[in-house]
């Protein structure tokens, strides 16, 4: 109630300034559930597994370019040891014969899974910006009130068919107030993980969840076990254990971060005799600041 009514950060306010912004961020981030949710129709769901790590380089790229984060050497032997681990698991999956979801067209589901892969990592990168620099209150804001409105219009454009055809009951309402109640824990908790530590870390985080929906299905739906799936989920940790020994760095600029912090102050100008050199700021994870950071030049 605050956040739309008081203050100079109110929901007006915030809509007069950046209403396109988080317009396009929302469809974004719907466009990514929708075609990483239609690719079960078409393909296996090994291959939605492995081909969502996808998500995983494209957070990276975007973060070192436009967030100007800067990795070590430890981090990237980290990445590729969850991989690994996510590999390990898909394997399983093979020898297991768990092959649900094959469709018609595996091409199609392949190709939606990467578009929805690359849409999550546009989409976590402009969340880690937006929860660090402006407000998690405002993007939740934000991403809520544009994300119901056009995922409303998607449904009922496109899916208002496949809707009427649900027979619906007690369980299968129950079912979808689970899913729904899931989603919110995730965009709730998501933008404080993300400030304390990265975009690149949940994601990476997120590859232990196919082995957190394998071990309901071996109660729920009797899957088929194999020491694969420990394997893997332990190789998981270990490459996160690796990521977050270390803590990235964020090489900046002073005066992109002086004009950012000042946005409506007066513009200074900067000698026109001898070449600036970039600041490097070192972050810790799990720190969080309000003030601004110490920079060295």
């Amino acid at each position: 109630f605050l956040f739309i009514t008081t203050g100079e950060e109110n929901l007006l306010a915030i809509l007069k300034r950046r209403w396109w912004k988080y317009m396009i961020l929302g469809i974004i981030d719907i466009e990514a559930n929708y075609l990483v949710v239609k690719a079960y129709q078409y393909t296996t769901l090994t291959s939605v597994q492995l081909l969502d790590c996808f998500v995983i380089p494209v957070v990276i790229l975007l973060s070192w370019f436009f967030l100007l984060v800067r990795y070590k050497a430890v981090h990237f032997i980290g990445i590729v040891v969850c991989i690994l681990g996510m590999g390990c698991m898909a394997g399983a999956d093979v020898l297991v014969g768990r092959q649900q979801g094959a469709g018609e067209n595996k091409l199609i589901g392949d190709l939606l899974v990467l578009g929805g892969a690359t849409l999550y990592g546009i989409s976590n990168v402009c969340e880690e910006y937006i929860v660090r620099n402006l407000s998690r209150v405002e993007f939740l804001g934000m991403i809520g009130l544009f994300g119901s409105f056009f995922s409303g219009i998607q449904l009922a454009i496109m899916e208002h068919k496949e809707l009427l055809k649900v027979p619906w009951d007690w369980q299968i309402g129950l079912l979808y107030v689970g899913f729904s109640a899931c989603m919110f824990g995730l965009y709730s908790f998501m933008p404080v993980v993300i400030k304390k530590t990265s975009a690149t870390a949940v994601n990476l985080s997120l590859l232990t969840a196919d082995l957190y929906s394998l071990f309901c299905g071996l109660f729920l739906f009797h899957y088929k076990f194999s020491g694969l799936y420990l394997l893997s989920f332990f190789t998981i940790l270990v490459g996160l254990v690796l990521y977050s020994s270390t803590s990235t760095y964020v090489a900046q600029d002073p005066r992109v971060y002086k004009q950012f912090r000042n946005p409506s102050g007066p513009v200074v100008d900067l000698p026109a005799t001898g070449q600036l050199e970039p600041s490097v700021t070192y972050t810790s994870l799990g720190q969080e600041t309000e003030e601004e950071p110490h920079v060295r030049v």
